[in-house]
């Protein structure tokens, strides 16, 4: 795999991290964007941190920043609502447009989209809030079987996520996942390895990344493992060649289907019995912390995180690459 690094640095002008903001995942994107500006200085760019949570992104346009790179996580920032606004802002940014940002933030209209294109992903049920009483919970192992996982389908970052092993356990799960978002995800568990597999790039130009294998301890990938222990293994190039090219394949076209750009992170289940992958989600502004799996992966082949970082930050783009028209002044009508 090759990327173009021939950069120029003084053509990207001045340009935002936005990292922080509101949701759930506020401190793991805190440490994104200390990373991505980091990395972006060291690279000689005019890059400066800015938290929307605490600054209007109105400052953007009054400062006179040139394009933005997306640090953020959850929602308010991965979910299209601030692509939105810089959409208006006319500033160039890092990663999927709105409505590809906005589908991939819920999990459940993803895989809508992924079925409706033939591609596999665990069986689920949907719990609206009038779907939530103790009777209807406990009917959903008869749907899905046991053990299953119970999850908000708008969080990331395992947030509210459980793993279900019996029927007294879907209550508390359910309660735990509605915290976070009015609807519930239930989805049928996949007993095998647990992958990711990256993406850079556009369309048919974009690229997969080497896959990665993770193992936590007692196969508990939540948000501590994720972030915060470095008991977590991850493997790089274990799959055979050709198992590899086919998750690669797939992820490729999971990430197309949903018109996603820039760049996206897919989660996957191996299944044990017979190999198959299951798509979990799509990640359309993946971590950068240090323990985050795009940098690791882009490492494997070769990309430095300040690589990868400057190259992202000038694959910004708007979805209008147009200025708009003005409106024409109404004609009097006689």
């Amino acid at each position: 795999m090759t990327l173009d690094l021939n950069i120029d640095v003084k053509k990207l002008g001045k340009v935002a991290v936005l990292f922080g903001g509101d949701s759930a995942e506020r401190e793991v994107s805190l440490m994104s964007g200390a990373g991505v500006l980091g990395a972006l200085r060291a690279s000689g760019v005019d890059a400066h941190g800015f938290d929307p949570a605490e600054r209007s992104l109105l400052a953007l346009k009054d400062e006179g920043f040139d394009r933005a790179f997306i640090a953020l996580h959850g929602r308010h920032g991965e979910d299209g609502t601030v692509q939105g606004a810089l959409e208006l802002l006319r500033i160039p940014y890092t990663g999927s447009g709105v409505m590809a940002s906005a589908i991939a933030m819920d999990k459940i209209t993803t895989k809508r989209v992924w079925v409706a294109e033939g591609l596999p992903t665990p069986r689920w049920v949907s719990l609206k809030s009038q779907d939530l009483q103790r009777e209807r919970v406990r009917t959903v192992p008869d749907e899905l079987g046991l053990p299953l996982f119970v999850k908000p389908p708008h969080e990331g970052s395992s947030m509210g996520a459980s793993k279900v092993m019996g029927y007294s356990d879907m209550q508390d799960a359910v309660q735990l996942a509605a915290r976070f978002d009015t609807e519930v995800l239930c989805e049928e568990f996949i007993d095998g390895q647990e992958l990711t597999c990256a993406v850079l790039g556009e369309g048919d130009a974009a690229l997969a990344l080497p896959v990665i294998e993770i193992r936590a301890e007692q196969g508990n990938y939540d948000y501590q493992n994720k972030y915060f222990t470095d008991t977590t293994q991850y493997l790089i190039g274990q799959l055979p060649a050709d198992q590899q090219a086919q998750i690669q394949a797939l992820v490729l076209k999971a990430y197309r289907s949903l018109g996603c750009r820039g760049w996206g992170r897919a989660d996957l289940m191996l299944r044990k019995s017979d190999g198959q992958a299951f798509l979990l989600e799509m990640n359309t502004s993946p971590g950068m912390t240090s323990h985050s799996l795009v940098p690791k992966a882009a490492a494997a082949v070769g990309v430095s995180y300040e690589q990868l970082c400057l190259w992202l930050l000038a694959q910004a783009t708007l979805d209008q690459k147009t200025p708009l028209s003005p409106l024409s002044p109404a004609t009097p009508t006689t």
